[in-house]
């Protein structure tokens, strides 16, 4: 169900998109009550968790095209999601500046650039326009 990553003594736990979207949408019930105790335990210290973004660009699209959410309501559960100070989550500023530009239905890629670029001071080079201007405003 998990996959396990040694560093050093602790064991870092990597989240897969089924149990993030176990946990959100919970139609599974046997699964979200086992992706239920996998963050319980993380949140009781038990266990530490690593949430990379590929997962939650994969959940925001799982979200949108299977279960038909729309943008605001998947931009409002992910950035609740991904505040939780329990799981580690890689580029997590960026992931919570995201989702304003997300709403205004930049793709989630677009966005996260954008948030990563402005959140870090780094340059971003696109022939993009319209991503170009926002970062300069």
């Amino acid at each position: 169900m998990t996959a396990f990553l040694k560093i050093g003594q602790e064991m870092i736990n990597l989240i897969d998109t089924n149990i993030v979207l176990r946990f959100i949408v919970g139609d599974n019930e046997v699964q979200k009550i086992q992706a239920r105790k996998i963050f319980q335990d993380a949140q009781k210290g038990k266990i530490n968790l690593l949430l990379k973004v590929v997962v939650i660009a994969e959940v925001c699209y799982v979200l949108e095209s299977f279960y038909k959410q729309g943008r605001e309501e998947v931009s409002s559960k992910l950035e609740t999601f991904l505040s939780q100070r329990w799981i580690k989550v890689e580029d997590r500023k960026a992931l919570l500046q995201m989702w304003k530009w997300y709403r205004q239905n930049m793709h989630f890629v677009d966005s996260f650039l954008l948030a990563s670029a402005k959140v870090n001071k780094q340059n971003l080079l696109s022939f993009d326009d319209d991503l170009i201007k926002k970062l300069k405003k």
